[in-house]
């Protein structure tokens, strides 16, 4: 059985002073990410496919020199659009990220429809896993679109309780049968 890692980025570097898909990794994501790394769960890796976002092309590049694999990239898998609010404080940011699960049809605030962002990062894990070799793959992206996805490889509606418990999480999934074989965990201890 082949399976497919959807992976999260690790904590991250905040400066509301830049765009998100700008921030890059802090010491303790980079270093959460090399322990990932050099796990026996991701030794079998024969490709690693990142969203363009920094965060994301910085984790999958740890993940990828570790194995001596070359990160793709894969513009779809970004996370889902928020631009028309940027940057919100955490507490104004998890309001937001509330409704924008709670109501999958609505554009909350701007940002893209949840249901809009479920069908792309979909869409975008097909087109990885054609144009990968046999084997394990990695999907190295953000919590949002992971989340949306699990939902709908679990055949759920989308909610938030199928959200990353915190930044630095994977869950796993069969690569020929698309069935879920785990839910969240950690990448490494916290």
């Amino acid at each position: 059985m082949a399976t497919v890692f959807v992976v999260t980025h690790p904590e991250v570097v905040i400066d509301p002073a830049k765009p998100v898909p700008h921030w890059g990794l802090s010491e303790v994501g980079a270093d959460r990410m090399q322990t990932f790394a050099g796990s026996p769960a991701v030794a079998r890796l024969r490709a690693i496919w990142s969203s363009g976002e920094t965060k994301a092309l910085e984790s999958a590049g740890i993940l990828a020199a570790a194995l001596a694999l070359t990160t793709r990239v894969e513009a779809d898998l970004h996370e889902n659009d928020r631009s028309a609010t940027g940057y919100l404080a955490e507490a104004e940011f998890q309001q937001t990220a509330d409704a924008f699960f709670a109501e999958p049809d609505r554009s909350v605030r701007g940002w893209e429809r949840a249901v809009d962002a479920q069908a792309r990062a979909a869409a975008a894990v097909d087109r990885c896993l054609a144009a990968s070799p046999p084997g394990d793959v990695a999907i190295v992206g953000h919590g949002g679109v992971s989340a949306l996805l699990l939902c709908k490889l679990l055949r759920e509606p989308i909610s938030r309780t199928r959200d990353q418990p915190f930044a630095g999480c994977y869950w796993t999934f069969d690569r020929e049968t698309r069935e879920v074989t785990s839910t969240w965990k950690p990448i490494a201890p916290r």
